[in-house]
């Protein structure tokens, strides 16, 4: 294969996690056992140092409908609300009529909070049931890919454009880049909500990677992707959301001077070797000792007697569960919120999902999956904790 940022040929093998099912393709009873594997492997690029996936799992598999709300979690929604209000009073606080422009909008939590600030919105939605519920919410939505052909029959500005949690999912990546160039406004603002790849090198969350995710962005290699569309980074931080997710805000090439934070956090990477391909070598020998570490605290919280269940049915958690090999023998069930999940099987490891509300018993142990929201979920159930409940974070940000 080529790079999909730069098109070199110069990849080298940086992380194998075996074959996984599409970690979004929860399961009917009876389609378990039928559900496809694919490669998860990550390779490094020598020329631009992207780290990315070398095998692609067709968009319309992943995307054209899944289970995924970006409303069902508070501390997200909570998220979103700031970055609106950041966005409007940094760089819009003096003008009216402004409009934005969501790609992979989901449910339209993030549009909804620049609705409430008199901003006309748009999103671009593949999921067709999210897509759906967006627009029955109020939120106009296109139910499409986003491309450059998408964004021409749009044929507009927009003064910010928005993409959280979708540019490293991206088949189609430098359309996309080209899309949203031609509808940037000329001093408009293109806010990338990523997860942070020397952020998870540092957690060991390893179980961010999985299919949806093609790609894995420091901001040295995201430059270098914008750099070819005319695009560049302006500014930068670090939000606790995820266990840690990049904001980057980007405006057309020369618009707006580059500030010192942004110039702080590459200084960071360098200091780091985030972009080495050591560093990634070095994080694939941890994984493994990881998996032994989880593995045989499961084992024993069952030698005892004690029932485990998992606290969400995140993607990300079918990638720890199917890389550790664990199933209902060790974790009996999955506790979700999510209702688009109800009676469905993880894929690959086939553990039962069970929603939170309807639950009239507690196990002895949670194994957190949605470790990402530990704040909400530790002060959600201070009861349980109090009942002597254990809430077991195999990853364990501190500011998450």
């Amino acid at each position: 294969m080529m790079c999909r940022v730069c098109d070199s040929a110069d990849l080298v093998p940086a992380i194998d996690l075996g074959r996984h099912p599409w970690c979004n393709h929860f399961l009917k009873p009876e389609e378990a056992g039928r559900e496809p594997f694919y490669p998860l492997r990550v390779v490094f690029c020598q020329q631009c140092h992207t780290a990315q996936l070398d095998y692609t799992v067709k968009k319309e598999i992943m995307f054209g409908d899944h289970t995924y709300l970006s409303g069902v979690t508070k501390s997200l929604s909570a998220h979103f609300r700031g970055i609106a209000q950041e966005v409007d009073e940094r760089f819009f606080a003096n003008t009216r009529g402004n409009a934005v422009l969501d790609i992979g909008s989901n449910d339209g939590t993030q549009l909804k909070h620049f609705q409430a600030l008199h901003w006309e919105v748009l999103g671009v939605e593949s999921s067709k049931t999210t897509a759906r519920m967006a627009n029955e919410a109020g939120v106009p939505t296109l139910h499409a890919f986003f491309n450059l052909d998408c964004a021409r029959s749009i044929g507009r500005k927009f003064h910010a454009i928005n993409a959280a949690g979708v540019f490293f999912h991206l088949e189609e990546l430098h359309s996309v880049t080209a899309g949203i160039r031609e509808l940037l406004h000329e001093d408009g603002v293109f806010v990338v909500q990523f997860l942070y790849m020397k952020r998870i090198l540092e957690n060991l969350a390893f179980d961010q990677i999985y299919h949806e995710h093609l790609l894995y962005y420091n901001l040295q290699t995201l430059g270098t992707l914008l750099g070819r569309h005319a695009l560049e980074i302006f500014d930068a931080y670090l939000a606790p959301i995820h266990g840690g997710q990049m904001i980057a805000f980007v405006a057309h090439r020369g618009r707006r001077p580059p500030s010192a934070r942004l110039e702080k956090l590459r200084r960071e990477e360098d200091e780091a070797k985030a972009n080495a391909l050591e560093t990634y070598q070095a994080f694939a020998e941890r994984i493994k000792v990881f998996k032994t570490e989880n593995l045989d605290y499961l084992k024993r919280q069952r030698a005892a007697g004690k029932r485990v269940w998992g606290f969400g049915a995140p993607v990300k958690g079918n990638t720890l569960l199917n890389y550790f090999g664990v199933g209902p023998d060790l974790i009996e069930c999955l506790v979700e919120r999510n209702e688009l999940r109800r009676g469905l099987l993880a894929p690959g490891s086939h553990i039962p999902i069970r929603i939170e509300r309807e639950l009239t018993e507690s196990p002895d142990v949670y194994y957190v999956l949605a470790w990402n929201f530990k704040r909400e979920i530790l002060a959600n159930n201070q009861a349980l904790v109090a009942q002597g409940v254990e809430f077991y974070f195999p990853v364990n940000p501190p500011d998450s």
